[in-house]
């Protein structure tokens, strides 16, 4: 097989395995809601608007953090030539910055409440 059919054989077998773990996961939480419903469990407790904003809070200062990361890789990368090692160093730092400050914040949001 050449490795240009095999390529576009993985690319379409991933697109697919991911189209239907997506089906198969929205299946099982639409049957595992199903089922707490039947058992007496009320629908507001699906309808949990602080876990959509912790969510949005942490993609916001992980994409923050990664920028910053990028930012001094590069800067590392033109001092010291460093290559990849600066890049990748700097972004998981401070990615985990960012991480770890979408923790303290929800933390302290929680507590407030």
């Amino acid at each position: 097989m050449e490795t240009e059919s095999l390529s576009l054989l993985i690319l379409i077998l991933s697109v697919v395995g991911t189209f239907v773990m997506i089906i198969y996961l929205r299946r099982y939480t639409n049957a595992e809601r199903m089922a707490m419903i039947e058992k007496g469990v009320s629908p507001d407790f699906f309808l949990n608007k602080q876990r959509q904003t912790a969510g949005t809070l942490r993609f916001s200062l992980l994409l923050i953090g990664s920028g910053i990361g990028f930012l001094l890789g590069y800067a590392l990368d033109r001092s010291f030539d460093m290559e990849e090692v600066g890049y990748f160093s700097m972004l998981f730092i401070f990615g985990g910055i960012g991480l770890g400050l979408a923790y303290i914040i929800e933390e302290k949001k929680n507590k407030g409440v």
